[in-house]
């Protein structure tokens, strides 16, 4: 590999080093390959170190006392050592794609080259190991430096052996804020309509990754290129949706990307930051005035949100708080706050949801017209105030809390079923906005003179 080795030094850990030594006294070649060595050149922490060698998998497995066939088939055996398992891959060629998602089979080879021609990006087609230090075939390292994603060969060929690359061209793009080399760009725009034939599963993981990377708004990129019209046909809508209207500056897609970024990047938050607007296309009408409205949206993007989130198949945790977000997310508080009113909306979606809810409201404020800002601050404000006020009082909000239960008032004589669930709601919404009335024997009395009435 004469001109392709570059005598740097990257610290591999001990376990690592010890696998590739192993296998060199062998007789075989080994490399930490692909993220681990492209995350060590950006001074990031690697998560996981591959490697790849010219042994078989069976040569592989009598050198080390335990393996497990994790992939064998496609050249995989994971080493553990002391509990920690890595993953050793012989060198190998991709047999031929037939659906844009797996090769049919692969083969075997004794060379490092046709083993790195095959990856995907050159930034995850790079080798090391201390011997040699890193083996660069493809321009990886420049292409670091420039901050540029850029497809090993011809970007097309990439894109059709594997369609996923395209989104995973686009993660990578967000998480590193680099730019796609033009020629990736043109065969992702060219080739994206094969990601039909990508399992909804491995979709929704990039685009997760995507959402809760640095920068998100590459999505934006996604939308130029074709992609969202395939994967997400509900953002393309909202790229093409205005808002007339003096609350805001940029249309429902240009908005939806703000508030995404001004969020926290936790998955729950991120997509509900992308879909909390997702029905306005839907539900945009224009008064005579010529401004734009969006009456019920938050109630029809509940609806359109829990379709996505299936669709992408995500968990139902996910499903639960990401609709409840979305349906919830334009409710407002008169002013001055009332507090029953406040732990009524604690009773219907948790105090921990609610704090989601405020963060959601703080970031779609931050997407709209500057000119709002200070006001709607000033009001989540005095809504986070009452909410502090209301945990630190520990005041009643839910059935839970109440200072009577199903089996005090049978006890108090009361007979049990949909009456007494009734009862008891009843009781919480008079301890709502008369918190001192929580006590037993206050209840308990109140509860007789209601069922006497």
């Amino acid at each position: 590999m004469k001109g392709s080795v570059d005598r740097m030094k990257i610290n591999i850990p001990e376990h690592a080093k010890k696998i590739i030594n192993v296998l060199e006294q062998a007789g075989f070649e080994a490399y930490v390959v692909g993220g681990c060595v492209r995350d060590s050149l950006l001074k990031k922490e690697p998560k996981d170190w591959d490697i790849t060698t010219s042994a078989k998998p069976e040569q592989v497995k009598e050198l080390f006392l335990r393996t497990i066939d994790t992939g064998i088939q496609h050249g995989t055996v994971t080493v553990m050592m002391d509990k920690v398992g890595y993953e050793v891959t012989t060198y190998r060629e991709d047999g031929e794609y037939k659906d844009h998602r797996r090769p049919m089979g692969v083969t075997f080879t004794s060379h490092l080259k046709d083993d790195l021609k095959r990856r995907d990006f050159t930034i995850n087609a790079m080798a090391y190991n201390d011997t040699e230090g890193l083996v660069d075939l493809f321009g990886g390292k420049e292409d670091l430096n420039r901050g540029i994603l850029r497809c090993v060969g011809e970007a097309k060929d990439r894109f059709d052996e594997d369609a996923l690359r395209i989104l995973r061209a686009l993660r990578f793009s967000a998480q590193l804020n680099f730019e796609l080399d033009e020629k990736t760009k043109e065969a992702m725009r060219e080739k994206c309509g094969f990601l039909e034939d990508i399992s909804a599963e491995r979709i929704q993981v990039e685009l997760t990754k995507l959402l809760v990377s640095d920068h998100p708004e590459k999505l934006l990129t996604g939308y130029e290129l074709g992609i969202t019209k395939v994967i997400l046909p509900e953002f393309d809508a909202m790229m093409e949706t205005p808002q007339n209207h003096p609350y805001h500056c940029c249309n429902v897609g240009m908005h939806t990307m703000e508030v995404v970024k001004n969020i926290e990047a936790e998955p729950i938050l991120r997509w509900a930051a992308l879909l909390h607007d997702v029905a306005k296309p839907k539900c945009r009408t224009q008064d005579e005035e010529g401004l734009d409205h969006f009456y019920g949206h938050n109630m029809l993007g509940e609806k359109m949100a829990a379709e996505i989130i299936k669709r992408m198949k995500l968990d139902n945790h996910t499903l639960h708080d990401v609709c409840t977000l979305v349906q919830h997310h334009d409710d407002r508080f008169q002013l001055p706050i009332r507090k029953s009113a406040l732990k009524r909306k604690l009773n219907k979606i948790g105090p921990e949801l609610f704090l989601e809810l405020l963060k959601l409201n703080k970031a779609d404020s931050l997407g709209q017209a500057p000119k709002t800002w200070n006001e709607k601050d000033e009001y989540l404000k005095q809504v986070r105030t009452a909410y502090d006020e209301v945990i630190k009082e520990q005041e009643c909000f839910s059935l839970k809390d109440l200072a009577v239960s199903g089996a005090d008032l049978i006890a108090a004589g009361i007979k049990p079923g949909k009456e007494m669930g009734k009862l008891l709601n009843e009781l919480l919404e008079e301890v709502m906005v008369h918190p001192e009335k929580n006590e037993k024997q206050k209840l308990l009395d109140m509860a007789l003179n209601k069922m006497e009435a």
